[in-house]
């Protein structure tokens, strides 16, 4: 197939563009992990700036886990990841199935406070005051159930349950199967692709959990990993002569910063596949 002039040209300008909004999102990313493994007296040398190291050190992440709580939030923010995404899916599953039925009484009423919740919220005093009167300040808790159902993710998974076939479900009602038995036994294993992508939604929000932290914790020793990332940014890079309370350097904050975001880099590519066929699987039809 021969190419045009003109198509030849548009191809190098969109190849250029892509290329360079590449550079853009990899060079930050070169530049925190090189850093944390760069020497910082190279660092120094270099005025703060270095994306090839020449020599590589760990020294930064060991110091970063001896003179920091960093471990115990990590932990705490491991917890808060798993056992929020597992009541995350499972409400919205709970609620999304029964507004994709069509006979559901009430549907078009419910659906719409779904919405409504999207559009307005109730503000972070109001919030703040429901989550003290239910006593989950300083807790664990507090920084998962405000956060239960995230309305877009229910309309998604609500989209998914209507495109399964009807033809199927009504087979499982006829053989006797209750609503729960068929989103149990049929739905659930039909619907793994929209699970694991909304899943990956909520994980990666838990994971980046700071503003409920900030605002329900004051026990240090419940802070998740992205508060204590914060303070490391936020100290400045003077040590102090006591071993305990020292000042991180910036290869100190920029393993902070690796550490932080390591896990779901990681975990990542190993749902891309589901998170792909559930984002178009899930997609609202026109």
């Amino acid at each position: 197939m021969v190419r045009m002039p003109g198509e030849r040209v548009f191809n190098g300008i969109a190849y250029t563009l892509l290329a360079l909004v590449g550079l853009a999102a990899v060079l930050p990313l070169l530049y925190v992990v090189s850093v944390s493994l760069t020497p910082y007296g190279e660092v120094l040398k270099n005025g703060g700036y270095v994306l090839i190291p020449k020599h590589l050190t760990l020294s930064a992440y060991s110091k970063l886990l001896e003179t920091s709580n960093i471990f115990r939030s990590l932990q705490v923010t491991v917890l808060i990841t798993v056992v929020g995404t597992l009541i995350n899916l499972v409400l919205t599953t709970l609620m999304a199935y029964p507004l994709s039925r069509k006979n559901m009484p009430w549907r078009s009423f419910f659906l719409g406070m779904v919405v409504l919740t999207m559009l307005f919220g109730g503000g972070i005093i109001p919030t703040y005051l429901v989550v003290k009167a239910t006593g989950l300040i300083d807790s664990i808790w507090s920084m998962i159930l405000p956060n239960a159902i995230w309305s877009f993710n229910v309309l998604i998974m609500k989209s998914f349950f209507e495109n399964l076939p009807e033809e199927l479900l009504e087979s499982a009602r006829i053989d006797g199967a209750k609503e729960f038995r068929i989103l149990r036994q049929i739905v659930v294993p039909l619907s793994k692709p929209s699970l694991i992508t909304i899943g990956l939604f909520y994980a990666v929000g838990h994971w980046n959990q700071f503003f409920a932290a900030i605002m329900y914790v004051t026990d240090r020793r419940l802070y998740p990993l992205q508060v204590v990332v914060r303070e490391i940014l936020m100290m400045t890079q003077q040590p102090l002569e006591s071993a305990e309370n020292m000042v991180p350097t910036v290869t100190m904050q920029m393993s902070a910063v690796v550490l932080a975001s390591l896990p779901i880099i990681v975990v990542y590519p190993f749902l891309q596949k589901h998170f792909t066929k559930g984002m178009l699987l899930g997609s609202i039809k026109g």
